[in-house]
């Protein structure tokens, strides 16, 4: 469970403070999985972020109770000058598995060759992205992030991130952020919609897509 507590979250732009979250709480339950809605610009990306605890509120408190994901397919918290073999082996220490398991598990999902052992400041954008997103697979959560990105690179290489993750899925909660309605009537039970630092909670996720199809009218 991730909880939110009083959570207040802005930005100072060209003079002016943009609010994200206005105080903002509530729980998102273990057990069910939330898509995340509101129009461009609403903050849906900064809250994954403070979800992941990659970003901090303004004040308030997020309470983590389960193993959360960093946002899939996100590679800004890997090292450039590090290669990608020495990424994962990094990380999957600081989760607590088994090194060599991982860096096996990832080499052979991401399909990357011999760049494992070259640095990542010489990655393509989408070889960065199948490396993490391996990576995202290769180490267990009980919540996943999703920011739009599910699955990278040509049509197999996205069907085998889709057959992946939809077994991940089956044991996992998830939270996403997606333009695609179909994707997440697929994936989540609740929805969650963003508007002027409000959250708009919804145990039924048609109902959500509803109000968010209202603000984008």
């Amino acid at each position: 469970m991730i909880r939110l507590i009083d959570v207040l979250k802005f930005y100072h732009t060209h003079g002016t403070r943009k609010i994200i979250l206005d105080h903002a709480t509530m729980d998102f339950r273990a057990g069910s999985s939330y898509a995340l809605l509101g129009v461009n610009g609403a903050g849906k990306s900064t809250l994954m972020k403070m979800l992941a605890g990659t970003e901090l509120p303004n004040s308030g408190k997020i309470l983590r109770q389960s193993r959360i994901s960093w946002p899939l397919g996100f590679a800004g918290g890997l090292h450039p000058h590090l290669t990608g073999r020495e990424n994962v082996r990094f990380v999957a220490r600081i989760y607590g598995h088994n090194a060599r398991r991982v860096i096996d598990y990832v080499e052979d999902f991401a399909e990357l060759g011999a760049y494992m052992d070259v640095p990542m400041s010489t990655y393509s954008s989408g070889m960065m992205q199948r490396l993490a997103f391996g990576l995202s697979m290769a180490i267990e959560f009980e919540c996943y992030l999703i920011d739009e990105v599910l699955a990278v690179g040509d049509a197999r290489f996205q069907k085998r991130c889709h057959e992946e993750f939809y077994k991940r899925r089956m044991r996992a909660d998830v939270i996403m952020i997606s333009h695609s309605m179909p994707m997440l009537k697929d994936y989540c039970s609740r929805g969650i919609v963003l508007a002027n630092g409000i959250l708009h909670l919804f145990s039924n996720i048609d109902d959500a897509i509803e109000l968010y199809k209202k603000l984008n009218a």
